[in-house]
C-alpha cells in the first residue's frame, strides 16, 4: 500500500479521536478506559491532492502478559511494518511518561518518518507542556487537539511532502462488494478473517468481546475484489451491560446495514439460537444477501448427525427464511473458507441480477394462468404483466386490476416461483402489486 499513516502511542492519548477526525466519521470507538481499541482499524482520508490510508492502533503497554495487551503489541508492530509515515501521539495533559520513553525506543528502530503529535493542547497550560516532548528525540512536537481540530491542518501540511500524489479517481469505477461477518461472540468470526487473509488481521481469543470495532479489510487477490468487515459478537440486548459492548454492537449493526452480503456464522456445537434467528430476520428486513456458515464443524460427532440432517434442521428453524445457502466450515482446519467467499460472491451476483421483462413474463404469466389468484369478495384478480423494478434487492411489480385484494399466501407463491426459476439463492425477493 502507498500513503499509509499509522497512529500509535500509549492508551488514552486520543488516537481514535484523531483517527475519526482524519476520516471524517465516527468509525472507531472512543472511551476513557484502557485498551478500548484492540485491532488495527483502517480508514481513508484526503488532504489537498493527497489521499492516504490511516491505521488506528491500540494503546501500547508493557510489562504484562495479559492476552489482549500482548495481542495489541503485535497489532501495533504489524501497523508499523505497513506504514510509511507514523504519528507518535502523546498527551499534553499528562506530560512525558516512562511509557512514552519506552515506546520511543521501539520507534527508533523503524525506518519510516515519525511525527511527534502532542494532543490535548487546547488550553494554554497544556500547550506549554508540549516542548518537554523534545526529550523523545523526534524533533519538534506538533501541538494539536483531536477533539476540536486545532493544529491538525498544520500537522497534515507538514506531512504532505512525504505523501505521494494520488491519481484522479474514476467516477465510473465500480465499488467492490461489501461483505460483513456477523454472529454471536466466540463463533470464530475473527479466525475466519485471519485464515482468509493469511495474517493476524484481528485479535483472536476465547474471551467474549475480543473484537470491538468493525474492522474493514479490502481483499484484492486471485481475481477477487471485495471489502470484508469483521464485527463484534452480538448478544441479546438484555445481556449487554458494558458501554463499550453497546457501541460495538451498534457498529456491527451499522456494518450489516452498509453491506451487500452478510456472512452469518453460528457454532456447530451450540446450534442455531434465538439470537441467530433474530439476526437473520434483521438482515432480511434490510434486504441483504446472506450466507449461513456453520463453523467448528470439525468438532461435531459425524456419527450422531450428518451435514444433510443438520441442514434440514436449520432450514426448518429458519422457515420461512429458508432461502439461505448453508456451508459447513472449520477455521481451524481451514475447511471451505474460500468456498464461503465464492458463495458470497455468487449471492452478490444474484442480488444485482436483472431479469429482462420479456423473459420474466414468458415464465410467470403461464404460471399465473394455471394458478390464478383466488377471488376475494366476488372480485376476480387479473394480472396483466410483470417487470423487475429498481431496488436494493430484487423487486418485481405485478400489474393487475385489484391489487388490494391479492392475498399474502399468493404473494409468497409468486416469490417462490421467481426464486426457483431464476435462482435468487441467498437473496430476499420482494413482490409488489400495482394497479393497471
Amino acid at each position: 500500500m502507498e500513503n499509509v499513516i499509522a497512529i500509535v502511542g500509549r492508551s488514552n492519548v486520543g488516537k481514535s479521536t484523531f483517527f475519526n477526525r482524519l476520516i471524517e466519521e465516527k468509525k472507531a470507538i472512543m472511551d476513557g478506559s484502557m485498551s478500548t481499541t484492540r485491532d488495527r482499524h483502517y480508514g481513508y482520508a484526503q488532504w489537498g491532492n493527497r489521499r492516504f490510508t490511516v491505521i488506528d492502533t491500540g494503546g501500547y503497554i508493557q510489562g504484562t502478559d495479559d492476552i489482549f495487551e500482548v495481542g495489541i503489541r503485535e497489532q501495533i508492530q504489524l501497523a508499523l511494518n505497513k506504514a510509511n509515515l507514523i504519528c507518535f501521539m502523546v498527551d499534553c495533559r499528562e506530560g512525558l511518561t516512562e511509557l512514552d520513553k519506552e515506546f520511543a525506543q521501539i520507534l527508533r528502530k523503524v525506518n519510516s518518518p515519525v511525527f511527534l503529535v502532542a494532543n490535548k493542547s487546547e488550553s494554554l497550560q497544556a500547550a506549554m507542556v508540549a516542548p518537554s516532548f523534545y526529550a523523545l528525540g523526534f524533533g519538534e512536537p506538533f501541538p494539536i487537539s483531536a477533539v476540536n481540530g486545532m493544529g491538525t491542518g498544520d500537522l497534515l501540511d507538514a506531512m504532505l511532502p512525504y505523501l505521494k500524489e494520488a491519481p484522479v479517481l474514476d467516477p465510473d469505477q465500480e465499488t467492490p462488494p461489501r461483505f460483513t461477518i456477523l454472529g454471536r461472540p466466540n463463533v470464530g468470526k475473527s479466525s475466519f478473517l485471519n485464515v482468509l487473509l493469511g495474517e493476524k488481521r484481528s485479535m483472536v481469543s476465547t474471551t467474549a468481546g475480543t473484537t470491538r470495532d468493525a474492522i474493514d479489510t479490502e481483499y484484492n487477490l486471485y481475481g477477487k475484489h471485495f471489502i470484508l468487515t469483521d464485527t463484534a459478537g452480538i448478544r441479546k440486548k438484555a445481556k449487554v451491560d458494558n458501554p463499550i459492548e453497546f457501541y460495538s454492537v451498534l457498529r456491527a449493526i451499522k456494518s450489516m446495514q452498509d453491506s451487500d452480503v452478510c456472512l452469518i456464522m453460528i457454532d456447530a456445537q451450540h446450534g442455531i439460537e434465538a439470537q441467530d434467528v433474530a439476526l437473520i430476520a434483521l438482515a432480511h428486513r434490510h434486504k441483504k444477501g446472506m450466507v449461513l456458515l456453520v463453523n467448528k464443524w470439525d468438532l461435531t460427532d459425524k456419527e450422531m448427525i450428518t451435514a444433510d440432517a443438520y441442514r434440514k434442521h436449520l432450514l426448518k428453524k429458519l422457515a420461512p427464511l429458508d432461502y439461505l445457502p448453508i456451508l459447513f466450515i472449520s477455521t481451524v482446519k481451514k475447511q471451505r473458507i474460500y468456498q464461503s467467499i465464492e458463495q458470497a460472491l455468487a449471492v452478490y451476483q444474484n442480488k444485482i441480477k436483472k431479469i429482462p421483462t420479456a423473459e420474466l413474463n414468458k415464465v410467470m404469466l403461464p404460471i399465473i394462468e394455471t394458478t390464478p389468484p383466488p377471488a376475494v369478495k366476488g372480485k376476480y384478480i387479473k394480472i396483466k404483466y410483470c417487470t423487475q423494478v429498481t431496488s436494493q434487492a430484487p423487486t418485481f411489480a405485478f400489474f393487475c386490476n385489484h391489487p388490494q385484494y391479492v392475498q399474502p399466501n399468493y404473494k409468497s407463491f409468486l416469490e417462490n416461483k421467481i426464486r426457483s426459476y431464476f435462482n435468487f439463492e441467498g437473496v430476499p425477493v420482494q413482490v409488489i402489486f400495482k394497479k393497471k
